[in-house]
C-alpha cells in the first residue's frame, strides 16, 4: 500500500477452512491477527498499518495536552531601552509642548521643532543617546502624539495583515496565515483607550461606556474594530484587518495558488461579461480581495457604486462612487442602514452596485437591482459552501418583513444570481477558491446550480502545506449566453471543458 494512502477496511479476506491445522485457529487465522496479551503495548503505528505516523500524531497531542502556553511579549535590547526612555522623556515633553499647535503639523515638520526640545529634556535628565537613538526615540514620541503608538510599528510593516490588541498587554499579528504574538505593550488601559478613541473619531465614530462597539477605517482602507469594557474583560480590544497597499488582480492570486489558470480566465470573463456575482466564504477567507480583484474586470465606461458598513473596498476603476452606512446617535435615531442605500443608489444611476457584505433584509433589494437593468452586481456573505450560500440568502431575507412565499423568495435568487465563487481559507494559512458554480434555475422549489470548478484535497506535506488540485467538471457552463453577448463565448468554453 502506498504511503499516505486509506486502508480498505470494507474489503474482507476470505474465511480460513477448519482443516488446515490447529495453528490457524489458535491465531485466529489471517482474517482475526491474534490479541496482544494485556500487559503488551501494542505501537499505534503497527496496530494501524494504513495510518503513517499515528504515534505521531498522538504523541503531538500529548505533547500540546501537557504544555504549559507562556508568551512572552515583552520588548528586548534596543527597542526596550527606546521605549523606558521615551517613559522618562514624555511627560516633561509634554510640559514644553502646546497639543493644539502640535495637531495642526505633519509628522515631519513635528519632527524638527521636537529634536531640539528633546536633546533639551535629555540633557536635563542627564541620558546620552546616540543617533540611532535619538532617531528611534524621536519617532516612538511622535507616534506616541500624533499616532496610534505602539501599533503604528505594526501599521508599518507590510508583512502584517492582521492586528489584534486583547488589552494593554497582549497583542497578536498574523503573518503568512500564521498567528505570533508582537513585542508591543502600551503603558496601561487608558493609553490603549486614548488610541481606540482616536482611531474611531477620524472618521466620525465614538466609543465608550454608552456606545461601547464601533467599526471604523483607517487612511489606508485598513478595516479596524473597537470593544471597549464592560463588554470586554480584558480591557479595551482592538481588531484590525490591513489592506495591501498594492492592488491584488485575479493573476496576482493566481500567482498565489489560490486558484488555476482556467478559473483565474473564467472570473475575468464573469466579471467583463456583467455576470452577478456571490462571493463566499468564511471569516478571513479573503471574500473582499476576491471582490477588489474582480472589480478590476469593471469597464471603465461603467457607473460603479459600492455600499458598505465601513467602506474598505478598494476598487480599480475611475467612475467609482463609494457610499457608506451611518450608524443611529445616542437618542437611537437618523441610522442609515444598507437597504437605505441599495434604495437610493437605484435613483444614481448605476451600472453596477456592489455590496461589502449583505447580512439581513437588504439581500432582497440588491436581487431587485440586480433583476432590473443592473447586471454585473456582486456582494460577499458568509457562508461555507454555495448551496449553504442560497439558503443563507433566503433566511436573510424571511428575516426582513416581506410577505412573500419561500419559492417566490427561492425564484428571485436563481434567475439573479449567475455565480458563486466559494473562497476558503484552509488550516494552512493558505487562501483557495474552493468552488465556482453556476446558479442555473428552479427545479421544483429546489434552487439547481452546477459546478464548474472544484479544489480537491490530496494530502498534506511534511511542512504542514494542504496540496490539491483544481478541477473543472468539464460540463458546458449555462452562463454562455452571457459570454457570447460580449463575444468570449469561445474563450469561456474552452476555460470551463
Amino acid at each position: 500500500m502506498k504511503a499516505g494512502a486509506r486502508p480498505s477496511f470494507g474489503v474482507a479476506k476470505p474465511m480460513q477452512g477448519g482443516g488446515a491445522g490447529g495453528s490457524a485457529q489458535d491465531s485466529g487465522g489471517e482474517q482475526f491477527p491474534p490479541v496482544p496479551d494485556e500487559g503488551a503495548e501494542a505501537p499505534m503505528a503497527d496496530a494501524m498499518p494504513g495510518m503513517p505516523g499515528g504515534s505521531d500524531a498522538m504523541s503531538r497531542l500529548a505533547d500540546r495536552a501537557n504544555s504549559v502556553n507562556e508568551a512572552s511579549n515583552e520588548p528586548t535590547g534596543f527597542e526596550a531601552s527606546v521605549h523606558k526612555i521615551k517613559e522618562q522623556v514624555l511627560p516633561r515633553l509634554l510640559e514644553r509642548v502646546d497639543p493644539e499647535a502640535a495637531a495642526t503639523l505633519t509628522k515631519e515638520e513635528l519632527s524638527e521643532e521636537f529634536r531640539p526640545i528633546i536633546l533639551e529634556v535629555l540633557a536635563e535628565l542627564k541620558i546620552t543617546l546616540n543617533r540611532r537613538e535619538q532617531f528611534a526615540l524621536e519617532k516612538v514620541l511622535i507616534d506616541e502624539l500624533l499616532g496610534f503608538g505602539p501599533l503604528e510599528e505594526l501599521l508599518g510593516d507590510p508583512d502584517v495583515t492582521d492586528i489584534m490588541v486583547n488589552g494593554p498587554d497582549q497583542t497578536y499579528i498574523e503573518k503568512k496565515g500564521k498567528l505570533t504574538i508582537a513585542p508591543i505593550k502600551f503603558r496601561d488601559e487608558s493609553h490603549l483607550f486614548q488610541i481606540a478613541q482616536r482611531i474611531v473619531n477620524q472618521v466620525g465614530r465614538r466609543v465608550d461606556q454608552t456606545t461601547p462597539l464601533a467599526d471604523a477605517r483607517l487612511k489606508d482602507g485598513s478595516r479596524v474594530n473597537v470593544i471597549v469594557p464592560p463588554l470586554s474583560l480584558r480591557g479595551t480590544a482592538i481588531s484590525i484587518r490591513k489592506f495591501s497597499e498594492k492592488p491584488i488582480t485575479i493573476d496576482m492570486l493566481k500567482g498565489f495558488g489560490s486558484m488555476s489558470d482556467k478559473m483565474a480566465t473564467a472570473l475575468k470573463i464573469a466579471g467583463a461579461c456583467r455576470m452577478n456575482v456571490v462571493i463566499s466564504g468564511g471569516t478571513g477567507s479573503g471574500k473582499t480581495t476576491m471582490l477588489n480583484a474582480l472589480s478590476k474586470m469593471i469597464d471603465p465606461g461603467e457607473r460603479v457604486l459600492t455600499i458598505e458598513d465601513a467602506a474598505e473596498l478598494r476598487l480599480q476603476q475611475p467612475h467609482w462612487l463609494p457610499l457608506e452606512t451611518r450608524p443611529p446617535n445616542l437618542e437611537g435615531q437618523g441610522a442609515i442602514t444598507i437597504g437605505d442605500l441599495v434604495k437610493n443608489a437605484l435613483r444614481m444611476r448605476p451600472d453596477r452596485i456592489i455590496l461589502g457584505e449583505i447580512r439581513g433584509a437588504e439581500c432582497f433589494d440588491l436581487l431587485a437591482a440586480m433583476n432590473t437593468g443592473h447586471d454585473g452586481s456582486m456582494c460577499t456573505l458568509h457562508a461555507n459552501s454555495p448551496r449553504e450560500c442560497l439558503g443563507r440568502m433566503e433566511n436573510m431575507i424571511l428575516m426582513g418583513d416581506i410577505k412573500i412565499p419561500k419559492e417566490a423568495i427561492s425564484r428571485q435568487i436563481a434567475e439573479s444570481v449567475d455565480l458563486i465563487v466559494q473562497v476558503k481559507r484552509l488550516r494552512d494559512g493558505s487562501r483557495r477558491t474552493t468552488n465556482i458554480t453556476e446558479v442555473i434555475g428552479m427545479e421544483g422549489d429546489v434552487i439547481v446550480t452546477q459546478e464548474l470548478f472544484k479544489f480537491e484535497y490530496l494530502d498534506e506535506s511534511e511542512d504542514g502545506k494542504i496540496l490539491g488540485e483544481f478541477r473543472s467538471s468539464g460540463l458546458r457552463p449555462y452562463t454562455l449566453e452571457k459570454a457570447r453577448q460580449f463575444g468570449f463565448d469561445q474563450a469561456y468554453l474552452e476555460a470551463c471543458l
